[in-house]
């Protein structure tokens, strides 16, 4: 029964099975950003990530001194 116990524990709650609900993790929170930025109003996801990125750019073009 012992041998039982430590094949499963090692086979379940092993470092595997951590990498593994981290990547979950990072996926439900990309996944869930990208609901929210697409569900705003009339505009589409890549309408949001390009405006995203705008302004961005603008805010670094103002930090660099000409």
């Amino acid at each position: 029964m012992l041998m039982y116990w430590k094949y499963l524990s090692q086979r379940y709650l092993g470092q595997k099975g951590q990498g593994i609900v981290e990547y979950a993790v990072i996926l439900a929170v990309v996944v869930g950003i990208g609901v929210a930025l697409s569900g705003s109003g009339d505009t589409s996801f890549s309408k949001s990530v390009q405006g995203l990125f705008t302004s961005l750019t603008t805010k670094v073009k103002a930090l660099i001194p000409a």
